[in-house]
């Protein structure tokens, strides 16, 4: 009877031995493939910015057609978008590491970088409208995390429908100093904001109907 429980209680102690190693390799290479997946999203923000900057200073070229200008920035800024989504899935599948939110911080400053060479494409071309959303990053404030989930929705409803809509939503408390220039040129006194085709800025959002109003 006693070796009965003593063979038992070995075979219990091996089980949870496996599970727990198994666990612990699962969780490691977990752990890998995402390290392996920010690097690769890390190495696409670079061509993503060395992009942008070529798209800016060919937008600049008064010979190019308005449309030209219009269909090529908003490709920059919806594959911009794509790769900035695809992080945050990340960021919310596991632990929130120091690489991503550096990664997170350098995709702001990419789209800071595209709302300011958008500033002479819109005063020459109204064929376009820019929505640039700035929000708070990693906020505990549950009022403020409600109020963003629904200005997200209400963003990427009028994203779907309008062909001719660029969405830039930025992070606005990451300490960018170009960012923080932007948003007193514009006078953003309060997040979250909505600074459309840089002339209106608004602080509340209705619905998809009051901000297709506003646009072009």
């Amino acid at each position: 009877m006693l070796k009965s429980k003593k063979h038992v209680f070995w075979e219990a102690l091996l089980i949870t031995i496996v599970v727990f190693l198994a666990g612990l390799f699962l969780g490691m290479l977990i752990e890998a493939a995402n390290s392996a997946k920010i690097s690769s999203l890390y190495l696409q923000s670079e061509i993503s910015l060395t992009d942008a900057s070529a798209t800016a200073r060919l937008a600049e070229d008064i010979s190019l057609d308005c449309e030209v200008i219009k269909e090529q920035n908003i490709i920059v800024a919806d594959r911009i978008y794509e790769e900035a989504k695809l992080l945050e899935l990340y960021e919310d599948s596991g632990k929130l590491t120091d690489s991503m939110k550096l990664l997170h911080k350098k995709y702001d400053l990419l789209r800071t970088f595209l709302w300011m060479t958008n500033d002479k494409s819109l005063e020459r071309c109204d064929n376009y409208n820019l929505a640039v959303y700035l929000y708070e990053y990693g906020s505990e404030d549950t009022e403020i995390k409600a109020t963003q989930n629904v200005w997200s929705k209400i963003l990427l409803d009028i994203r779907k429908q309008s062909a001719d809509f660029m969405l830039l939503p930025i992070a606005a408390n990451q300490n960018l100093t170009s960012l923080e220039f932007l948003k007193q040129k514009h006078e953003v006194t309060q997040l979250p904001a909505l600074v459309i085709n840089n002339d209106k800025v608004l602080y509340e959002l209705e619905n998809v109907d009051s901000i297709l109003d506003l646009l072009n």
